[in-house]
């Protein structure tokens, strides 16, 4: 991983539960797998604990590391350095994508939530008034009594959306290819094709993983089927949305959007969506940071403790999986 990586996943707490788990030297951090500097740790190594930084798990990197056995990765997606060479070689690997899910679930419960009650519009309003501003007025036919939510995707993240929900009185719709009715009626959701959603929705929320198949799965044409009004979060990836046909949309003024990332993963200077009134940007937040990192940090460690006692991991990454997971 990075060494700032490093030093933001640990804390004393952490080193020293890692030195009761392994044997290991916390002072070693490897950027770079053709560093003779660590080549005699990697060719001893039977774990890797991988963070953000990491760099490809390549054929020639593993040729390095012949006692290796896992990867535990303290971090969400394992594709960045998870090669097939991984898999041709059987390793095991887990990852804190379970952990990393719950603030970004978080975020986009406040977001679902603050959209419903038109708190950008509040906000506008009060700031360019700067007097009393009628909450009837403002908020007009807003609220969150008996909205209607889509989620786009039941991942580990949008199943923990649907769950924080269900206190609220929302209806939510999901779109997934792979829930089939019993599975969306044990979710409490109601299963519709994606364009159903996008129509029927007040707000509408992306969590389905980048896929060449998902690529601008919000192109022009349904960006369009938006109702007036509406929301559109994403906290999944940029590529999802196709940038150029929402910044249309939300120049129009039409609908809404908060935005966690988007494609390229930092704007042009000059695009109008960190001006827009109606846009809530935020540079890729929603996920761990700060003391949240230490619950990825634990939950990596309880992987690691579970295979140094022989245990099968409690969240395995599987190679056929990844083909239709982030």
């Amino acid at each position: 991983m990075d060494p700032s990586v490093r030093d933001a996943l640990f804390d004393q707490e952490s080193f020293t539960r890692l030195a009761v788990i392994a044997d290991t030297d916390h002072s070693l951090v490897v950027e770079d797998f053709n560093d003779p500097a660590s080549a005699a740790a990697l060719a001893e190594a039977e774990v890797l604990f991988t963070g953000w930084g990491c760099p490809p798990l390549t054929a020639d990197a593993l040729a390095r590391m012949p006692r290796l056995r896992t990867v535990v990765h303290a971090a969400g997606s394992v594709k960045h350095h998870i090669t097939d060479a991984c898999w041709e070689r059987e390793l095991t690997v887990t990852s804190a994508a379970g952990a990393n899910a719950l603030p970004v679930a978080e975020y986009t419960l406040a977001a679902i939530l603050f959209a419903g009650k038109r708190v950008l519009a509040a906000q506008r309003t009060y700031r360019r008034k700067r007097a009393r501003v009628s909450a009837i007025d403002v908020i007009g036919t807003g609220g969150n009594y008996g909205r209607t939510v889509g989620v786009v995707g039941a991942s580990r993240i949008g199943r923990r959306v649907i769950e924080l929900l269900r206190p609220h009185d929302l209806r939510v719709l999901l779109y997934d290819p792979y829930v089939d009715e019993a599975e969306a009626t044990r979710l409490g959701v109601t299963p519709v094709s994606l364009d159903t959603l996008v129509r029927s929705s007040d707000v509408v929320t992306i969590h389905a993983p980048e896929l060449p198949e998902t690529r601008h799965l919000f192109d022009r044409e349904r960006l369009a089927l938006l109702p007036d009004g509406a929301t559109l979060i994403n906290t999944a990836r940029g590529s999802l949305v196709d940038t150029e046909a929402l910044t249309e949309e939300l120049v129009s003024g039409r609908v809404d959007a908060v935005l966690d990332v988007t494609e390229p993963e930092v704007l042009p200077a000059a695009s109008p969506l960190y001006d827009l009134p109606n846009v809530l940007l935020t540079p890729h937040v929603a996920g761990s940071a700060g003391n949240e990192l230490a619950r990825m940090t634990h939950a990596a460690l309880d992987e690691l403790e579970r295979y140094g006692h022989g245990l099968p991991y409690a969240t395995p990454v599987r190679g056929e999986a990844l083909t239709r997971t982030a």
